[in-house]
């Protein structure tokens, strides 16, 4: 589908351009509910995809978002909501969350989550686990069952079969294209490395660099949720499978809570997606809500000012998903596309793919 919708960083409160479903909007209720969702931000654009491909993002992204939607609809809560259309992301080999997570250079997988509730700000987060089936789920254990914030790599898998989540073997989450994904970026590494030097005694600077021929896929990819439900409450989730050939533990801005999760009832609930760096360097989620609290500015500006203005010019690529108490929905992106879904009670199912 071509014509899919060109969200970049429009406020979705604005009457929408193009409609994804053939059904009027319903009705206004007194209380709004909204949830935004994202696949991934990068290098997406029409020419490098099949018509084919183009249909399964959008149905995959259509039932998401419709899933996320439905738990509002019934009266649920905006956490339970977030939880619903990540979970289906993270089942989707599609997405780079759960089972099709990239592959780490030594070929496997460490995945990580987080959570944040915006009515009492607690927070929960997974970093480099190996054998949970969902990280979210995970990620929301640590924050209703735990009395931290954060676990990590076998500390956290640990704690997830205390809890009596479903563990899988980390071949699990193998897929065809993530593995045909790490062989190129070998092969980039490979190429950058410096003449008779072993691809195993390559520098960290040389492996954190974004040389020529580098893909940015590599750096890219998350699966992402915030919602707002009727009672006036809001959460963010985030989860991914990271970075391509990633090393040594390496850990983005997805399990970061302020970089690649942040929700508050004062301000809005973001999710992010793109070079993990950047947004942990920029805080990129908390900036964005703390302009919004402190500035007065709606999430439409607060958003395309980190976004444009804070972080391209550092170098970071990559967009957000936010939602305001009154069910406003923007999503700016500084990437030529950024997989996206919206929907609330005062708007129609929209999806996006291109910039």
């Amino acid at each position: 589908m071509k014509n899919l919708a060109k969200l970049g960083s429009l406020a979705l409160s604005l009457p929408l351009l193009f409609a994804c479903s053939g059904e009027a909007p319903q009705s206004v209720s007194s209380a709004p509910i909204a949830i935004a969702i994202h696949g991934g931000a990068g290098t997406i654009t029409p020419q490098n995809m099949t018509p084919e491909r183009e249909a399964e993002f959008e149905a995959a992204l259509t039932e998401a978002t419709e899933a996320g939607y439905a738990v509002l609809a019934a009266g649920g809560s905006a956490l339970d909501a977030v939880e619903a259309a990540i979970r289906l992301m993270e089942e989707n080999p599609l997405f780079n969350a759960g089972k099709g997570a990239v592959y780490t250079y030594e070929g496997r997988h460490e995945l990580d989550a987080s959570v944040m509730r915006g009515d009492t700000l607690e927070a929960g987060a997974v970093a480099g686990v190996t054998n949970i089936r969902s990280p979210f789920i995970a990620a929301r254990e640590v924050m209703e069952h735990s009395r931290h914030v954060m676990l990590s790599g076998a500390g956290a898998d640990e704690f997830a079969r205390e809890r009596g989540l479903e563990m899988v073997s980390n071949t699990f989450f193998n897929s065809s294209h993530r593995y045909e994904q790490l062989q190129r970026a070998l092969e980039r590494l490979r190429e950058q490395a410096n003449a008779g030097e072993q691809i195993a005694q390559l520098s960290a600077s040389t492996l954190t660099a974004d040389p020529a021929g580098w893909e940015p896929a590599f750096n890219m990819g998350t699966v992402g949720a915030v919602a707002l439900d009727a009672n006036g409450d809001l959460a963010a989730g985030t989860s991914t499978g990271g970075m391509t050939a990633k090393r040594w533990g390496r850990i983005g801005d997805a399990p970061i809570i302020g970089a690649g999760t942040w929700a508050d009832n004062d301000s809005c609930a973001v999710s992010a997606t793109g070079h993990g760096e950047y947004f942990i360097r920029f805080h990129v989620a908390a900036d964005i809500c703390s302009r919004v609290k402190y500035q007065g500015l709606t999430i439409a500006e607060a958003g395309n000012t980190v976004i444009h203005d804070v972080l391209l010019p550092a170098g970071g690529t990559g967009g957000v998903i936010i939602v305001d108490r009154q069910g406003n929905i923007s999503m700016p992106f500084n990437t030529p596309g950024m997989y996206r879904g919206a929907k609330s009670n005062r708007s129609e199912l929209e999806i996006g793919i291109y910039q």
